[in-house]
């Protein structure tokens, strides 16, 4: 008998987010296609439309991104071809298809200077080239798709490629110390998180209840620094024989970056709750599991 399940199409399937979209697609009854660069060049718009035939899948989600901050000030074609270009033509495709797109974005597309956390409302002023990029990719999907959600996001890491949990256990093993900024405030995100709040959406399209189309933020529950979100990651990970050591705060201006970097990305998700019933669970609770899930994978989930 042929799969009747609903079909999705997950672009950037090899990113932090994609992956676990990837393996937890069958949790919500879902079968999920995944692309990565070289099977689907989301800049490439003839491309996209022949993958994104009508019919083809039940909706699509977008985790492709040029994610490289640092790098995409000197790269702004690269990144704006990715992150501008590239939802542009997935929300086309999804239009002549007449399917959804679900789109990440994240917390860089304001400039940090609100005192509290962001809303949806709230005016965007990106102070980085990855920032713009990205900005200018909502306003691509929103020109040309009406049923899109525009999932707004933060500090994410996970057990799949390269991010700053990752990063902060490497280099316990190799220092003495860490030096970590501790005037950025934001919201440490899990990918796995994530994944389960696009995938309950879809479920939710698929199964014909209602969804409220539009932008939503969505992040782990808890302010913090990166310095305190860096002594959390090493206290998690000591149990399991993770090397501890000293973590120093420093400011940002000891610590240039060619990119600019908000020093708030703390994102409101209220109103994500109030359309979807979802409730961010508190970052830190997030951060054992995956940690336990880096550090020592055979332990039992």
């Amino acid at each position: 008998m042929p799969n009747s399940k609903p079909k999705i199409l997950v672009t950037g399937a090899n990113g932090q987010v994609g992956w676990e979209l990837m393996r937890r697609a069958d949790k919500f009854g879902v079968t999920a296609i995944g692309t990565d660069s070289t099977a689907l060049d989301i800049t490439d718009a003839q491309a996209v439309a022949a993958m994104i035939k009508p019919g083809a899948f039940d909706a699509v989600i977008n985790a492709a991104a040029y994610t490289a901050v640092d790098k995409a000030e000197s790269e702004p074609e690269k990144a704006y071809a990715v992150n501008r270009d590239g939802p542009g033509n997935l929300a086309q495709a999804c239009v002549e298809a007449d399917i959804p797109l679900i789109h990440i974005s994240t917390d860089y597309v304001f400039d940090g200077s609100k005192k509290g956390a962001y809303t949806e409302d709230d005016s965007v002023c990106p102070v980085s080239v990855y920032g713009a990029s990205k900005e200018a990719g909502e306003r691509a999907v929103r020109a040309r798709l009406t049923r899109h959600i525009i999932l707004r996001t933060a500090w994410v890491y996970g057990v799949h490629g390269h991010n700053f949990v990752k990063t902060m256990l490497r280099l316990a093993k190799e220092r003495d110390e860490l030096r970590v900024v501790a005037d950025q405030w934001g919201c440490p995100t899990a990918a796995g998180d994530i994944a389960e709040v696009i995938l309950s959406i879809v479920a939710r399209y698929i199964n014909n209840q209602a969804v409220e189309w539009g932008t939503y933020h969505y992040c782990g529950a808890g302010p913090t620094t990166w310095h305190g979100f860096a002594e959390a990651i090493l206290a998690a990970a000591e149990p399991y024989g993770e090397r501890k050591v000293p973590v120093r705060p420093i400011a940002t201006t000891d610590y240039p970056t060619p990119a600019k970097r908000p020093a708030n990305s703390v994102l409101d998700c209220a109103k994500i709750r109030g359309a979807f019933g979802v409730a961010p669970r508190l970052w830190s609770d997030a951060l054992q599991e995956v940690v336990q899930e880096i550090v020592h994978p055979t332990l039992p989930q």
